[in-house]
């Protein structure tokens, strides 16, 4: 095994939540050491999220290291705790990014310019860092100094009014959007970032705002505005460009099929499996694509009536068999039996400190030179202070034990 793409580089992490610790994982898993900084009087977020472990009398096993979510985004990472509110406590955040190779920070630019730790600031303690904030709206503009969330930005961003059903209100998405697409710009730019201080010498400072990574992923919609004038409403699971587009029900308690179909040659191959072959001869109203968009209430309805005879399974195998691009809507649960994810290696099983044996996502890729591993669970809360502080800092015990009595790694 070769060795890993970021070994021997070390990110101090004072970010929280999603992106950025998120971020910091990606690079984890490529062999950075990952030094993430929290305070016991205000912990990362993320750990007072679910989901919880359920108990055998149906309450839930809830705590401070018993979040799965933080399990899940923190893995491979050594955590520390460190009050920011005292100064010595951030001589001691100046002192561990000297040590650093990258900086990461998700708050309000004030929090940072605060600490004295500002990109000005952090160049004189170490010249190269590569510095990264990640904040919702960025370093600069009328909303910088505003808090936020991922799961604000896509309503900001204009991706929750294009989600859900044209004749309801927009459909909440669910998830803290942000914090999963935030990751992979801020990973991209950190390592063209090492890339140019590997060739130059020279680090640099990255501003990267959630908001704008959302809008991004409206390109095509905000390219159709512009140019030709045409504003987007919701459609539910209908694409504007074919038909038919959406999600079917199957046989059984909640159990759905995704049908798409993209061109002449796969309408003909649906219509086989469905038995339906008068729908593309000449006089059928389905014939045509543009028949088709304007008729997909009565076409839904009669795949639908089809689908519910059989199971999402048979079904998906008899429609990929015959051309037709389908997939079974899949469970939670259904994600641990699939097959392909067994055959990648996708879970890692690891047994966290307070959490117990949890399953972990790993990776969607992988590499032939440089391997990528899940090795380590989430760090419980300051647990690996006496490393940090004795070993990476070289303090002695006296300044240790000082420093714990007068609440500095609170």
């Amino acid at each position: 095994m070769g060795k890993k793409a970021l070994e021997g580089i070390r990110v101090i992490d004072l970010s929280w939540i999603g992106v950025g610790p998120i971020t910091a994982m990606y690079m984890a898993h490529h062999g950075a050491e990952i030094v993430h900084i929290e305070s016991n009087t205000r912990h990362d977020a993320l750990r007072h999220n679910g989901p919880y472990r359920m108990k055998p009398d149906g309450t839930f096993d809830v705590g401070i290291n018993k979040s799965g979510m933080f399990e899940d985004n923190n893995t491979n990472k050594i955590g520390c705790t460190l009050n920011m509110s005292s100064p010595q406590g951030r001589e001691i955040a100046k002192r561990l990014i000297a040590q650093g190779d990258v900086l990461i920070e998700s708050f309000t630019p004030k929090a940072m310019r605060n600490w004295g730790l500002s990109y000005q600031d952090v160049i004189k303690i170490k010249p190269d860092i590569i510095m990264i904030s990640v904040p919702i709206y960025g370093q600069t503009g009328p909303m910088s100094m505003q808090m936020g969330h991922g799961v604000t930005t896509p309503c900001l961003s204009g991706v929750q009014y294009l989600t859900g059903w044209p004749d309801r209100q927009p459909a909440e998405i669910g998830i803290p959007y942000t914090d999963w697409i935030g990751p992979q710009f801020a990973c991209a730019f950190v390592m063209a970032a090492l890339d140019y201080r590997l060739r130059t010498g020279k680090g640099q400072y990255i501003d990267l705002a959630q908001y704008q990574c959302a809008v991004h992923a409206l390109q095509e919609t905000l390219l159709d505005v512009s140019v030709n004038g045409r504003h987007p409403e919701r459609q539910g699971n209908r694409n504007p460009y074919t038909a038919p587009h959406g999600v079917f029900q199957c046989r059984g308690e909640e159990r759905w099929i995704a049908i798409t179909v993209f061109n002449h040659q796969q309408w003909v191959a649906l219509c086989k499996v469905m038995d339906k072959t008068g729908w593309t001869q000449e006089g059928s109203k389905f014939r045509t694509l543009l028949g088709r968009l304007d008729n997909q209430d009565e076409l839904e309805a009669d795949i639908n009536a089809w689908t519910r005879l059989f199971t999402a399974e048979q079904l998906m195998a008899t429609l990929q068999a015959g051309g037709v691009p389908a997939a079974l809507v899949e469970t939670t649960q259904d994600l641990y039996e699939d097959p392909q994810l067994k055959h990648r290696d996708h879970w890692k099983w690891l047994e966290a400190p307070e959490l117990g044996l949890c399953s972990h996502n790993t990776f969607a890729f992988r590499m032939s030179k440089t391997p990528l591993e899940v090795t380590t669970p989430a760090p419980t809360l300051g647990q690996h202070n006496e490393w940090v502080y004795r070993e990476l800092l070289a303090m002695n015990e006296e300044e240790f034990v000082e420093d714990l009595v007068a609440g500095v790694f609170e």
